[in-house]
């Protein structure tokens, strides 16, 4: 029996081990993890009965393998959700699902509403060229932005960076509104100097013309067999938001021989003839070495790389381009507040009459605030009372250990609260709580050394027993289902014996996956 050591508990490591626990006659499982909870930036935090969404997860892919993956462990809801119900809304729901107001291991379906919060007006997200998006921007500004979108398909630059990139697909005009100050705000650094290669993993799909032909498609009734992820109408969410999700995949790997560590950090790993042996991990109380035969890591590359000791230890260069591999970090403040002072102005009916959005997206460079979560809007049971309050998750793009990250919870607080009063959204004494958390390593940035990454992933190629998963594992910028989806292909890799790697490194980067999902 092989002992297989999976590093990191977030949804790549967990798909993994929950896929090999079901062999319980060939593998032995563990996973190792450094917090105290599993999902990783997936997780689930329950604040007073206020749950966050860290990041936000919409529970929808391509990929009908992962798509069956959730459905089978939290099955799709069969009568109205409690929003549902009181707003008298009808949705598609199955038949022989549970009642989320009965059960608590339920999918709901949940609209799709993001939006654009610019210059005090909302925009349609993504753009659409419809009357509200010409009111907003004025009708000058419209012509302006055709002009500029026509200019951009005739005289295409080459896409050398995520500047280029994002122009060749809307034009000058929308870049400079909707792009360039809020993905500046994202990555603290200007487009001109990031990788076109976020664009290829992010938005590859979304342009003005898939949006036109969106828009059209459902004007002249036609069945659009490609949908861009970006313009999905609706999606699965669980009860109590995705890490009720993994945390029940934890539960079933335990219940199926799997072995879970929280709090178990890998601080070293040790290596012999071209094979990683054991690793050392820091438990809080006390170091312990653990042995395995195969190792997957979700690690951040950063972390892995200068770690690894003993015979395949990296050269210098590798080490030195492993050291500036860069990082975006995160912090959220959620706030409980008892109104909104935006008006709900859409068809959309919800409770309390609030904004029906899931997202809104902060372009105003005038606030460091990047994105506006509505929890009651994922699911009305993420909110102690969803008829008398609203549970808002404020999002902020930072580096460990920069101002932001170094604030005290009163001041992140006061800040967040203060940016909402001052764009107009709440009053300041609406306030009811507030809660803070701060994630490391959020988000795999795609500027400076990640130049170099091949000479990295090359090299972590070269340890036979290793498997990168994940969205840190691989430093690319996935969604859930993409990191899901390179857990499954090192699962096929491990039990067909294979040694080529280049299967698992092919996940979200083929035109096909990451742009259409087909449909009859």
């Amino acid at each position: 029996m092989k002992r297989i050591i999976i590093i990191g508990g977030g949804p790549a490591g967990l798909t993994a081990a929950y896929e090999l626990s079901k062999h319980t006659d060939k593998y032995n499982v563990v996973v190792l993890e450094e917090s105290n909870t599993l999902g990783g930036i997936s997780k689930t935090v329950n604040h007073a009965g206020n749950r966050m969404d860290i990041g936000g997860h919409r529970f929808f892919t391509k990929d009908e393998e992962i798509m069956r993956f959730w459905l089978d462990l939290m099955p799709l809801q069969g009568k109205p959700a409690y929003d549902d119900k009181v707003l008298n809304r009808d949705k598609a729901y199955d038949k022989n699902g549970p009642d989320p107001e009965a059960f608590d291991e339920v999918m709901l379906i949940r609209d799709r509403i993001s939006r654009i919060y610019f210059n005090n007006t909302f925009f349609d997200y993504p753009i659409k060229m419809n009357a509200g998006t010409i009111r907003g921007m004025g009708f000058f500004k419209t012509i302006r932005a055709g002009f500029s979108y026509l200019a951009a398909c005739i005289h295409k630059r080459k896409e050398t960076n995520l500047e280029n990139f994002y122009i060749n697909r809307f034009g000058k005009v929308l870049y400079k509104m909707f792009f360039e100050g809020y993905t500046t705000k994202l990555w603290g650094m200007h487009p001109s100097k990031i990788s076109a290669d976020w664009g290829v993993q992010r938005v590859r799909g979304l342009s003005v013309r898939a949006v036109l032909r969106d828009i059209f498609g459902k004007l002249f009734h036609k069945k659009n067999r490609h949908v861009e992820t970006s313009l999905i109408e609706s999606f699965y969410y669980p009860k109590y938001g995705p890490g009720q999700l993994w945390e029940l995949v934890g539960k079933r790997i335990e219940r199926s021989g799997g072995i879970i560590r929280l709090r178990h950090r890998v601080k070293e790993i040790n290596t012999k003839d071209g094979h990683i042996t054991s690793v050392l991990c820091d438990t809080g109380r006390g170091d312990i070495l653990i042995d395995g035969d195969i190792f997957l890591t979700s690690m951040p590359i950063r972390d892995l790389i200068t770690s690894i000791k003993g015979d395949n230890k990296p050269s210098k260069d590798v080490y030195k381009i492993a050291t500036k591999l860069p990082y975006r970090d995160f912090m959220t403040v959620g706030l409980l507040v008892d109104r909104l002072k935006l008006k709900n102005k859409t068809e959309h009916k919800t409770l309390g009459d609030i904004v029906p959005d899931c997202w809104i997206y902060v372009q105003d460079t005038k606030v460091r605030l990047g994105r506006i979560q509505i929890f009651n809007n994922w699911s009305p049971y993420m909110v102690a009372d969803p008829d008398k309050s609203v549970w808002i998750g404020l999002e902020y793009f930072c580096n460990e250990g920069d101002e932001l990250w170094s604030m005290s919870d009163d001041e992140f607080c006061e800040l967040a609260t203060g940016e909402l009063v001052k764009m107009g959204i709440i009053e300041g004494s609406s306030v009811l709580d507030s809660h803070v958390e701060r994630v490391k390593k959020a988000y795999p940035a795609y500027y400076g050394a990640y130049k170099h990454i091949n000479r990295l992933t090359g090299y972590m190629d070269s340890i036979q027993n290793l498997y990168a998963i994940g969205r840190n594992g691989q430093h690319r910028y996935n969604n859930m289902d993409h990191s899901m989806a390179t857990a499954l292909e090192a699962v096929r890799l491990i039990e067909s014996g294979s040694s080529d790697k280049r299967r698992l490194w092919s996940v979200n980067t083929e035109a096909e996956y990451h742009e259409e999902k087909k449909t009859d």
